[in-house]
């Protein structure tokens, strides 16, 4: 089982899958602005290197979802290596942060020095599990666990977070679009970081050029409601000018 043969979209999609458990191929046809005939070619590909099994209508990850998240760190790994080291180079001692779960996210953690003075938030069991090794102070929030992204959500998360104030948050998306802003396709991933930017005194995006232009189901943040995105590269002329225009400091990584 391999990801290696899989193009850009395709390995966007296996992503998706591993958040959100099942896709219809109409919504990917929408998403990637490709037609459903692509959308099923793609998911047949996949399906015969064992990654996912089609249904009626869409496809959901092959059985394991640990399987399907190690499929999915695999992805853009360089890319995701030098935005989680510029970004953790942004946070500074004596600092709150949120990190929340994601491949990015938790190369900051990796990138973090061990033994910072600062406290850590996270929903993350493996970004938790990552700064403990590091010695670093970490409160780890409670609510439902989600095994695609080893993450906690629901209410109980959300009620947590609400209860706190950070310095700084920084955040994974699924896509960015200029009109809608950042997006994820899991409503209670989304609605975890709506709540942390909200408790944040500064906000930070991180995600790589293929989330570019991707829009999924749920917006959690305006461009405007941002203070800094991560990437690695960037040839979006129309979302460079809107990040100017809103005074979103974009770092190149």
């Amino acid at each position: 089982m391999s990801s290696r043969n899989l193009n850009e979209r395709q390995s966007r999609i296996l992503e998706m899958l591993s958040t959100d458990g099942e896709m219809k191929i109409n919504e990917l046809s929408q998403i990637f602005a490709v037609s459903e005939m692509t959308i099923r070619r793609d998911l047949e590909k996949m399906e015969q290197y064992g990654l996912v099994h089609r249904i009626f209508g869409g496809a959901i990850p092959a059985i394991g979802n640990d399987i399907a998240l190690h499929e999915r760190e695999g992805v853009m790994t360089a890319e995701k290596m030098r935005i989680g080291r510029k970004a953790s180079e942004r946070v500074s001692s004596g600092q709150a942060i949120f990190l929340d779960a994601g491949t990015t996210t938790l190369q900051v953690a990796r990138h973090l020095r061990p033994g910072m003075d600062i406290t850590v938030v996270t929903n993350a069991i493996n970004v938790a599990a990552e700064l403990m090794e590091k010695h670093i102070p970490t409160i780890v929030i409670g609510g439902i666990l989600r095994e695609g992204t080893s993450s906690l959500v629901g209410p109980d998360a959300e009620e947590a977070i609400a209860k706190m104030a950070f310095d700084a948050v920084f955040l994974g998306a699924s896509g960015v679009t200029v009109e809608h802003g950042f997006h994820n396709s899991n409503v209670f991933e989304a609605e975890v970081k709506r709540v942390a930017i909200e408790q944040a005194s500064e906000v930070n995006i991180v995600l790589d050029h293929s989330k570019f232009g991707v829009r999924s189901l749920y917006s959690f943040a305006e461009l405007r409601r941002v203070h800094r995105l991560f990437t690695d590269v960037c040839h979006d002329e129309r979302l460079l000018a809107a990040c100017r225009k809103w005074s979103v400091e974009v770092v190149m990584c």
